[in-house]
């Protein structure tokens, strides 16, 4: 098995209150305390099948402008999507699953350029989105707990789609095992790997208490499993893949 990252954006910034701010408020936490932002989604080729978590925004979307006091700004497009997916050696057309962590359009909005992909979807937020067809797969989260959390869907061999609710309401989390690594395909549990660290959420949920529960259910795995925690909008999310390190709690 390999993971890869599918580097779209980098060189942007957030704010504490952004990052923080969830549960205590904005305006306990200093704006001009800033973290790195960046916007890379990822990538699991497991021999016999790629299968890919997310797909970022469709191609030749607005670039977010950069402003001053911004409280999120992703960074520079480095890549429309299907040319990061081409950087890394990989087709469309060689795509055949796709986890999607949340219903946010940086998450799916390149969803329509993979023609042979089972697109694999909480209920919630294939609602949400209106997404109905043959190709559409429901999850079901049907086998069972994954060590902590209550409610997963086995996907391939040591691949696993878990129910993770809060920043949406139908909040999904992937995990990968690997060479006895746990790789946390988490979307947007924390925006920055400081937020897990101080154990704090950000502004931007749909459920404050099942985003809580979920923050809670992610350190206690990480705390009990050698884990790569893969974030979406930071850059610490393609280093820990590339150095393959182990997020320490």
């Amino acid at each position: 098995m390999e993971i890869k990252a599918v580097k779209l954006f980098d060189g942007g910034f957030m704010n504490q209150p952004f990052a923080f701010g969830g549960e205590e408020g904005k305006e306990n936490f200093d704006e001009q305390i800033i973290y790195r932002s960046s916007l890379q989604n990822f990538l699991i080729d497991t021999g016999s099948e790629v299968i890919l978590v997310d797909t970022g925004f469709p191609t030749g979307a607005p670039v977010p402008p950069k402003k001053l006091g911004a409280p999120l700004y992703m960074g520079e497009k480095k890549q429309d999507y299907l040319e990061a997916l081409a950087s890394l050696g990989y087709k469309a057309e060689q795509i055949s699953k796709i986890l999607i962590t949340h219903k946010h359009p940086d998450h799916t909005g390149a969803l329509q350029y993979f023609p042979n992909a089972k697109i694999y979807i909480s209920p919630q937020d294939a609602a949400a989105m209106n997404l109905e067809g043959e190709n559409i797969v429901k999850a079901t989260y049907n086998d069972g707990p994954y060590h902590n959390f209550p409610a997963a869907q086995k996907i391939a061999d040591g691949v696993w789609f878990i129910s993770a609710k809060g920043h949406t309401k139908g909040n999904s989390i992937i995990i990968a095992e690997n060479e006895g690594l746990f790789y946390m395909m988490h979307g947007d549990v924390t925006y920055c790997d400081a937020a897990l660290k101080a154990n704090k959420l950000s502004i931007v949920f749909e459920d404050i208490d099942a985003a809580r529960t979920t923050l809670d259910r992610v350190r206690e795995f990480i705390k009990n499993n050698p884990t790569v925690y893969l974030s979406t909008h930071c850059p610490e999310g393609y280093e820990n893949l590339e150095m393959k390190r182990v997020m320490k709690l």
